[in-house]
């Protein structure tokens, strides 16, 4: 399976799930900043806007643009190492649709409104809240995550593979041309 066949769909469908979440938010959450119970204190929908990055993370009055050109440069980062996966990869290739989409779900809050991205999940307790998100956060984090297990994996495949040290000549049976033996047997 090409690993566009895998990218694309996954990504149209953070992207549009993250665009109708947020629109729906904004439509229904008003006013700004007043919580809906969903399940108790715990889990609650609270419609704000942030127009700075993850964390509430603001660099002033540029923060709009800042961080439009922070996430085309992370796409671009994104789409070598899209084009540089191999076929069937297909962890790798999720967690680059996940991280892709969220940001491009993000990206068009930023480019669209002054105000921000919209955020409206909101889960904590009565004393500590976490930083509002949305879907496009939920995506950028899980692909974050599974991006960083697939690298290590394969930077441990490598280190493995490297410290195995070359392959060895076998000495041929008489009349034979030689064969390589790889680490733990021959091919």
């Amino acid at each position: 399976m090409p690993n566009g066949a895998v990218f694309w769909p996954v990504a149209f469908v953070v992207i549009v799930l993250d665009l109708v979440t947020k629109a729906i938010a904004a439509y229904a959450l008003v006013p700004e900043r007043i919580p809906h119970p969903v399940i108790g204190e715990v889990v609650r929908l609270t419609l704000v806007y942030n127009p700075g990055a993850a964390f509430g993370i603001h660099v002033g009055v540029y923060s709009r643009v800042v961080f439009s050109v922070l996430t085309l440069a992370a796409l671009g980062i994104l789409w070598r190492l899209f084009r540089g996966t191999r076929p069937g990869e297909r962890q790798r290739v999720l967690a680059l649709a996940l991280v892709s989409a969220g940001a491009v779900g993000n990206l068009i809050d930023r480019v669209r409104s002054p105000r921000g991205v919209v955020d409206f999940i909101d889960i904590g307790s009565a004393t500590w809240r976490w930083p509002t998100f949305n879907v496009a956060d939920i995506a950028v984090t899980t692909g974050a995550v599974l991006l960083a297990v697939v690298l290590w994996r394969e930077d441990r495949e490598a280190s493995r593979v490297a410290s195995a040290g070359p392959a060895a000549p076998v000495a041929p049976e008489e009349g034979t041309p030689p064969v390589l033996v790889e680490h733990g047997g021959t091919v």
